[in-house]
This record gives C-alpha cells, structure tokens and sequence, in this order.
C-alpha cells in the first residue's frame, strides 16, 4: 500500500482561493456598483454646477480653470464615498471568514497564516485598484465631456490630470487596506466598519491645524494625501492640513498601505482563530 504526500498549495493557488472568496461575498458586487455610481454622478453633479455657473464666473476664473476642472473629476464627496464603500468591503473580506468560521478551516488547509493574509492582501489591492482605475478613468471623461461645452475641460495627457487620476485610484487601496487591518484586528462586522469609518474619516475631522502636533498628524493620514494630490491645491487650496510636498503624500499612501497590511498580518498570525 502506498500513501501519496497532499501537495502543498503554491501562492497562486491561494490567489485564486482569495479572489473566489471576495466575489463570492453578496455585498462585494453590490457596494462595488452603487458606490462607483455615486462617485461618478457625485463629480458629475459637480461638474454640471460648473457648466451651468461658468458664464457668472469673473474672467480670471474662467481663465484659469484648470484647478475646479481637475477637481470636478474627483471631488472630496467622492472621496468620502470612496473611503465608506471601499474602507467597509475591505473590513467585511477578513470579519466575514471569521463570522463563518470559514477561516478556520482556511488554517487547517494551510497552517502558514502569513501566506494567507498576503494573498488576501494582494487580491484585495489588486481588485480595489481596478476599481479605482475604473471609477476615476470614467469620472474624469464624463466631467471632462460635460465642460468641454465652455471650452473648460482638461486634455488627459496634462500632467495634472494624469496625477489626480493616480491618486484617486490608489486612494481605493488605501482605504480598502486600512480596513482589511482593522477587521483582522476586531473581528466584528459592525464594530470593523464603524473603527474603519473612524480611522478614515473621523479622524482628519478631529484634528485641527491650531496646534502643530495636530496638524503634522493629520498631515500624515490617507484622506489629507489625497487632498493635497487631488486638483483642489491647484487652486490655492493649500493649507496646514495638507503635506508639504508630493513625494510625501505619496509616501503617506505607502506607509499607510504597508502598516495596515503589516497589522493584518500579524493580528492573525498572533492570535488564536
């Protein structure tokens, strides 16, 4: 009689077992398309105040345009949406394994838990990116095509624009890391989405630029980087709240990235199921 060793799964398999597993969530699907419809009518409706205003604009306004047309692509609504719907799906794609105990029989197949996380982790960027790309991209053509009727609009190729929509984009991984590391701490569906809500998007509205500490830590959380990355600073939108540079708010959206997926690692490596 001979007994045959069960092969070990290779990294691509538990990408494959990680992408099923977030399609297959009912609410994925769902939080996808109506935020991604929210977001775009959102700058849409942002952009059609703009067409309708633009004759009563003063004529420097209407002449230098470029800065309320690159941030009618992707407004701070937007981007609140954004931090909801994505922040949330990233919390839900941990808390829901754990809430089925589907989880445990994950680690029973493969007892490498680090291995695990970092495919749940690559999966999840690789599909929020998609889907920030995608937002972002439609977003900026259907603005840009609504004020090309006041000779308003933005070419694609500005370097701008081609900035605004990167950060946009990876603005959706962020958030959907952020709460991928708060659900594998948590572990409670409500109570996952509402710290993510807080880490998010509590938290730039709690501190104030009056005091220096206050203002250097809001400086470094994801939603000031997108700030200071989005269109808004080019019209003298700057302020204390803001990064001083853009190599730091993108450096601010890879220690961001990189801590929460650090965290959700090590939050299920550590603890028991």
């Amino acid at each position: 009689m001979t007994t045959t060793t069960p092969m070990r799964p290779r990294f691509h398999h538990l990408l494959a077992a990680e992408w099923l597993k977030l399609r297959s969530l009912r609410s994925t699907p769902w939080a996808l398309a109506i935020s991604a419809l929210a977001i775009v009518v959102a700058n849409v409706n942002a952009a059609v105040a703009d067409y309708t205003n633009f004759p009563s604009y003063p004529a420097s306004q209407r002449a230098d345009f470029l800065s309320s047309a690159l941030f009618d692509a992707f407004t701070d609504i937007a981007s609140q949406i954004m931090m909801l719907a994505i922040g949330s799906i990233g919390a839900i794609m941990i808390v829901s394994e754990f809430s089925t105990g589907l989880i445990r029989t994950t680690f029973a197949a493969v007892p490498h838990r680090h291995a695990v996380m970092a495919a749940k982790i690559v999966v999840l960027g690789a599909a929020t990116t998609g889907y920030g790309l995608v937002v972002s991209s439609m977003s900026f053509a259907a603005v840009q095509a609504i004020l090309a009727g006041r000779h308003a609009d933005v070419a694609i190729g500005d370097p701008h624009a081609l900035r605004v929509i990167a950060a946009s984009t990876l603005f959706a991984p962020v958030c959907a890391l952020v709460g991928l590391g708060v659900g594998s701490v948590v572990r409670h569906s409500a109570s996952s989405i509402v710290g993510t809500v807080v880490v998010l998007m509590l938290l730039p509205v709690l501190f104030t630029t009056k005091n220096q500490w206050a203002a250097a830590f809001e400086r470094s959380l994801p939603h000031s980087a997108w700030y200071h990355l989005s269109a808004e600073q080019l019209a003298g939108g700057m302020d204390g709240r803001v990064p001083a540079t853009f190599a730091a708010a993108w450096t601010v959206y890879a220690v961001w990235a990189g801590c929460a997926a650090t965290v959700a690692i090590l939050a299920v490596n550590r603890r028991d199921v």
